[in-house]
């Protein structure tokens, strides 16, 4: 049944009470404390109910791209991805804020040829790659970046997919859509509330806003999936989640948090970061969700938060240094010397 409010960590309505963001991550600069970001943060149980929450479990937020399993659900639960025969390497990338290096875009390529269409059909945008190698082979090549070198074009991809087996016109990031009424469908279901909206993406797709809780309700869904049993949307669940575990390295790429602290639990759980500070985890032996909202923005603060989080809960070892990359990390100057720390603030330590 959908939920238009969340429930406090007691399990009570709030009806109309609205909490502040609260402090999540420090930066200190010597004895100095710098900077402070504030955010919003949920962890919900596989049925939706909030585990531990901080701030406002009722902030409505864009979750960008930390939904793209979500925006993926069609795809499986239609049959279009058996139909197309997509591995879960596929499956993976339809998740994906790649890097634009050659594991993504020669599978996204090959994925667009094996659908008959060119690099036209994608209405994602040409983006110069992140990868810092294949942006300078590009330069050095006076080469331009294509659709297919957009960070979300695994995602696109699999819209391209679906519109194929519904047999639906070319403009599939048309809130009116088929495509995209079946994604706000599969959201609205999984989020267990009406989205009040949308903004449209980078990468020009409709993005549903949701509230901490709702995200971390999906979440949570996510991480209870049955892969062999349970509807057909919780297989579809479980089969997309377990492909970004099994490929954290399609899911972002090399260096990026997401592929990192994936490998760092040795494919346990399940992670996707969006755009202006929002991380949600999928941990499936203990079929909890998490979601988080930085309100400023910051990256840095995000993937502080989510580490921290994940510590928390036993997921992640304090001391690996993939966490140590993110939580309780160094600030150094040009010289290389250590001028302070980022950190979690008292909250989540």
């Amino acid at each position: 049944m959908k939920a238009p409010l969340a429930e406090n960590r007691a399990g009570v309505r709030k009806g109309n009470e609205m909490t502040q963001p609260v402090e999540m991550v420090e930066v200190w600069r010597g004895e100095f404390l710098e900077s402070r970001h504030r955010g919003h943060a949920v962890i919900c149980d596989a049925q939706g109910n909030i585990v531990q929450a901080w701030g406002d479990p009722d902030a409505v937020i864009l979750p960008r791209s930390s939904a793209k399993m979500i925006q993926a659900l069609p795809l499986v639960e239609s049959g279009a991805a058996d139909a197309f025969g997509l591995g879960v390497d596929r499956l993976a990338l339809s998740c994906a804020s790649h890097q634009g290096a050659p594991i993504h875009t020669d599978m996204v390529q090959t994925w667009l040829g094996e659908l008959g269409l060119g690099d036209d059909a994608f209405r994602c945008g040409a983006e110069v790659p992140r990868d810092t190698e294949t942006k300078h082979a590009m330069i050095r090549a006076d080469g331009s970046p294509c659709q297919w070198h957009n960070n979300c074009s695994g995602k696109h991809s699999g819209f391209l997919t679906l519109t194929r087996h519904l047999g639906a016109g070319p403009e599939y990031v048309d809130p009116g859509h088929p495509v995209q009424l079946a994604v706000r469908e599969a959201f609205e279901d999984v989020t267990g509330m009406d989205s009040p909206g949308f903004g449209i993406d980078g990468c020009s797709a409709p993005n549903f806003a949701t509230t901490v809780h709702g995200l971390a309700r999906a979440m949570g869904f996510f991480a209870g999936a049955d892969i062999d049993g349970g509807s057909t949307r919780e297989r579809a669940a479980a089969r997309l989640r377990d492909a970004m575990r099994t490929f954290p390295e399609l899911v972002a790429g090399e260096g990026r948090a997401c592929t990192e602290l994936m490998r760092a639990m040795d494919g346990r759980v399940a992670l996707k970061t969006g755009a202006e500070a929002v991380f949600v985890a999928m941990l499936p032996e203990q079929k909890l969700g998490i979601a988080l909202k930085i309100v400023d923005g910051a990256t840095r603060a995000s993937e502080c938060a989510i580490a921290s989080l994940l510590v928390k809960l036993g997921a992640l070892d304090p001391n690996h240094p993939a966490t140590l990359k993110r939580m309780n990390a160094p600030v150094r100057n040009w010289r290389g010397i250590e001028t302070g720390i980022i950190r979690p603030a008292e909250a989540l330590r």
